[in-house]
């Protein structure tokens, strides 16, 4: 009797023939997949391609990171958002090049900016260790395939780890499956999903409910974090610190604090806003972002 293929047998021939060209899928360097990892949080690939390829022509692998002050750093990250990432992966750099590549997925979870998602994609993609990174991307896919619910949340993670296991191969290209189900969330299992494309419609009991209509689209899939936002600002205070960062970026010679608080909001008013924006410029050079004279803040070395 010939034997029926399974879900993830059937997910990595899809893969093979429609899977993305990237450049960090051509390599088993933990540094470039690292990379990648960091920079594609809360980014589209589209636009992390054009960052990634800066960043590796100017940091191309640990040595050369480790070396590089936290202006480089900041400078070659300008516009991706989030610049602690960019601190952290340099910071990273310093301690494999010093005392070399972890081995193991709790090693690298030990090291500061690497949490459980980014740890276990290092180990499956430069390892070819038998472990799933679980983001929203892959909790929509499986949560949807392994639990039959169709909009998964966080909180369903901890029934969904117990449900992996048995997905997984134990044989072959099981350090692929995750890349496939990257793919295949971002081109069939969308928020509204194509399931009539999809390789896995047979053994997904929700496409069946999608096909039929009787699943309504809900506006907002994942509740979003609160952010720390300043009085009746209109944008969370990590997006005026991104606008600081940018306006120094521009002045290497220092930016004055004379009409700063203008330049980055042109509501601001000097009696209420005044101590949030020192505030902001404080945490930014404990955080190692920025440096200061009585007058002008630089980038930090």
């Amino acid at each position: 009797m010939k034997k029926t293929p399974s879900s993830a047998s059937l997910l990595l021939a899809w893969y093979r023939k429609y899977g993305r060209d990237l450049p960090w899928r051509h390599t088993r360097d933990p540094y470039p997949i690292l990379v990648s990892e960091m920079m594609l949080q809360q980014t589209q690939v589209e636009r992390g391609l054009l960052f990634y390829n800066r960043w590796i022509k100017c940091f191309p692998n640990w040595k050369t990171l480790s070396k590089a002050t936290n202006a480089q750093v900041v400078r070659a990250w300008s516009g991706l958002g989030y610049n602690r990432r960019a601190l952290a992966l340099r910071d990273i750099a310093k301690h494999v090049n010093k005392n070399g590549l972890p081995q193991t997925e709790e090693e690298w979870k030990q090291l500061k900016g690497i949490g459980p998602y980014t740890a276990a994609a290092i180990s499956a993609f430069a390892q070819k260790k038998r472990t799933m990174p679980i983001d929203t991307n892959i909790r929509r896919v499986l949560g949807r395939l392994l639990l039959e619910i169709p909009y998964p949340q966080l909180s369903d993670d901890k029934i969904l780890e117990h449900k992996i296991d048995s997905f997984l191969p134990t044989r072959g290209h099981y350090f692929d499956v995750p890349q496939a189900l990257f793919d295949l969330a971002t081109l069939i299992c969308t928020k509204t999903p194509s399931c009539n494309k999809c390789p896995l419609r047979s053994s997904c009991k929700v496409s069946t409910a999608f096909l039929s209509g009787k699943i309504e689209i809900p506006k907002a899939t994942i509740k979003k974090p609160k952010e720390k936002t300043h009085r009746n600002k209109p944008y969370p205070d990590r997006i005026y610190r991104g606008r600081i960062l940018k306006l120094v970026k521009e002045h290497p010679k220092g930016l004055s604090f004379k009409n700063l608080g203008l330049l980055i909001d042109p509501l601001f008013n000097l009696v209420l806003d005044q101590d949030w924006l020192s505030g902001m410029i404080e945490r930014l050079q404990q955080e190692r972002f920025l440096k200061r004279t009585k007058t002008k803040i630089f980038l930090s070395d």
